[in-house]
């Protein structure tokens, strides 16, 4: 049996660093991976969501097409997993949701809830957003980087999102979760989630940290990935 490449789809409010580290330590285990990128897909006319299925799609044009994919997803980027899915041509053998926030049972979803977007209005200056982690005091966002190159790395790279962003919504295709579906949890803000993803019967692991703990524990959560995608 053909092992499945790794898809590593980063939250559109940091970027692809965020996974590199869990990338390599998925190469050395004899693993291929690929982590697209979707720093610009914030930009243009919405929606949105059509510029990160593109973006999916671009990064595994050299992946042979019957070749399966696990479909892995941290933070915002969970509720782009659907489209994703059936906009794919290669076959998706799994999906993990890593600290992730869920798409709607049905569609279609927010990309921020009521309360977030109550939060996020008065930071925007002429609609554009600061950086994801400029949103949060140091308090809360220190914990979540053991190494200041990483940090820097992360800090960077992050894109200056537009309001309008945050407005959409993103569908839910029927049907779109045909295949072994599973939650990596890390933080408590996330339990909720993971509490969903139990009530929809899919597996649920849990590696205690930080919301971006993958940066903190790559060996770790590359291991529970590779525990997740095999087949249950």
């Amino acid at each position: 049996m053909t092992q499945a490449v790794f898809v590593l789809v980063h939250s559109p409010s940091v970027g692809p660093s965020t996974w590199h580290p869990v990338a390599e330590h998925l190469k050395a285990r004899g693993h291929q991976v690929r982590v697209p990128s979707l720093l610009h897909i914030g930009a243009g006319v919405p929606p949105c969501w059509p510029r990160v299925v593109s973006a999916v799609r671009d990064e595994l044009r050299k992946v042979p097409a019957g070749s399966p994919v696990t479909l892995v997803a941290h933070s915002n980027a969970g509720l782009f997993l659907p489209v994703i899915r059936t906009g794919l041509d290669h076959p998706v053998s799994g999906s993990i949701f890593v600290d992730a926030a869920l798409p709607a049972r049905v569609g279609p979803t927010p990309l921020a809830p009521p309360e977030l977007l109550e939060f996020l209005t008065p930071m925007a200056v002429n609609g554009r957003l600061p950086r994801w982690t400029d949103w949060w005091d140091e308090a809360d966002v220190a914990p979540m980087f053991s190494d200041p190159t990483m940090r820097q790395a992360v800090v960077e790279e992050q894109p200056t999102l537009p309001l309008s962003y945050y407005e959409q919504r993103v569908p839910v295709p029927d049907g779109w979760d045909d295949h072994p579906c599973s939650y990596l949890l890390f933080a408590p803000q996330y339990d909720d989630a993971a509490a969903e993803a139990r009530e929809r019967g899919w597996r649920v692991a849990h590696l205690p940290g930080e919301h971006l703990h993958q940066i903190i524990a790559p060996e770790a959560t590359a291991q529970h990935l590779i525990e997740l995608a095999r087949t249950p």
